[in-house]
């Protein structure tokens, strides 16, 4: 029996809702890594997001940024610890999607101050999240610990029922 064989999501058994306004699935296993280093990367400005190859760095805090790559993405990063087993990954999308996380997000979400390429550290439904919008679709990353996991998963199903 290997490791990855042991390996399950914190949402692996739980229903997540598919509609014709929002669309919501749990991304697993992204390799995540937290630099609180001069990086010898790309690094974007506050709040936004940077291309850097198959990986995203994301802003998190001045001289701190979070590097995600696709599962089984392998790096050293110089000041970097691995934190990938840290979070899971759920994404809505769809035309609602925004309408969704204005029920328990704060931030202001409308496209003049929130579009793509844009992350932010920020509580959702209570829980601590960092929400990354991957397109102007739109198309919203939120990075959740394991533990909350199924809490927001469960928030945002039933912020989602009248988009279904």
């Amino acid at each position: 029996m290997t490791v990855e064989s042991l390996r399950r999501s914190p949402l692996a058994d739980h229903p997540l809702v598919s509609g014709r306004g929002v669309r919501l699935v749990e991304v697993p296993f992204l390799t995540a890594v937290n630099v609180q280093a001069a990086p010898t990367f790309p690094t974007p400005p506050a709040g936004e997001v940077a291309a850097w190859g198959e990986r995203s760095v994301l802003w998190l805090g001045p001289e701190e940024w979070l590097v995600v790559g696709p599962d089984g993405d392998t790096f050293d990063l110089p000041g970097g610890v691995d934190v990938s087993a840290n979070r899971t990954t759920l994404e809505l999308s769809g035309p609602n999607a925004r309408d969704v996380l204005e029920k328990g997000c704060t931030l202001d979400l409308h496209p003049r101050a929130f579009s793509a390429g844009r992350c932010a550290q920020t509580t959702l439904a209570r829980s601590q999240v960092l929400l990354w919008q991957t397109s102007d679709d739109p198309v919203y990353r939120l990075m959740v610990r394991g533990s909350f996991a199924t809490y927001l998963a469960d928030w945002l199903t039933d912020a989602a029922q009248e988009y279904l």
